[in-house]
């Protein structure tokens, strides 16, 4: 079974530069990092014309279908009956797309599938972890 998923989504950019009607960007999720989501947005639609990549919570991504979530750099909320808004503040400026709500909930079923909410932290290996910034720290 495959530890990592992703999911093309089709992001309608609502306020950024350059204007673009709507972005291919991608929704990630893997199980060695279980409590974290990325999206990532393809050069074209970037500020700097590179690939930028978004890290934020699961459980954010989630709870924002259902109302506004969010007080920092990434913010979410339901926007009408089908659609969700994702807000993403950089020193930069703001970028807010919209994504089909549907879209999100298939992506956050199949990480459900591979590592059920609530049993996140069986992913994790923290004496490994620990080991490792011990090691760092000498």
């Amino acid at each position: 079974m495959s530890t990592v998923i992703e999911q093309p989504v089709e992001a309608r950019l609502v306020a950024a530069a350059p204007r673009m009607p709507s972005i291919p960007a991608k929704l990630r999720y893997d199980r060695s990092d279980p409590f974290a989501v990325r999206m990532t947005f393809p050069a074209p639609a970037t500020l700097e014309g590179v690939e930028v990549c978004w890290t934020f919570s699961r459980e954010l991504l989630a709870a924002g279908l259902q109302g506004p979530e969010g007080c920092g750099d990434v913010r979410v909320r339901p926007y009408g009956y089908d659609r969700t808004v994702l807000e993403f503040h950089a020193p930069e400026g703001t970028a807010i797309v919209h994504v089909r709500s549907g879209e999100i909930r298939r992506f956050l079923q199949a990480t459900s599938d591979l590592v059920p909410v609530g049993l996140e932290h069986l992913q994790l290996d923290l004496d490994h972890d620990l080991a490792e910034l011990m090691r760092d720290a000498c």
